[in-house]
């Protein structure tokens, strides 16, 4: 599983707040543009643990991502 205190949440939203600072863009910005709340969008960088898997992706697609499942590797 995953070490004390790290959820899959976590490499997620690690993933989307560093695409969106790559893009150069800010949280009301791609909340606009993937068409989401920024609420939303703030408790998926911050790593909330039950977030609509849909509304994920509407902001995964802006990065040309979307989530799938993968095998959890043992450490």
């Amino acid at each position: 599983m995953y070490p004390k205190g790290y959820t899959a949440m976590t490499n997620l939203a690690q993933y989307v707040k560093l695409r969106r600072k790559q893009f150069g863009i800010t949280q009301v910005e791609l909340s606009q543009k993937s068409g989401v709340g920024l609420r939303f969008l703030r408790e998926l960088e911050q790593g909330k643990e039950t977030l609509r898997l849909d509304k994920v992706n509407q902001v995964l697609k802006m990065f040309g991502a979307e989530m799938a499942p993968v095998k959890i590797t043992e450490s």
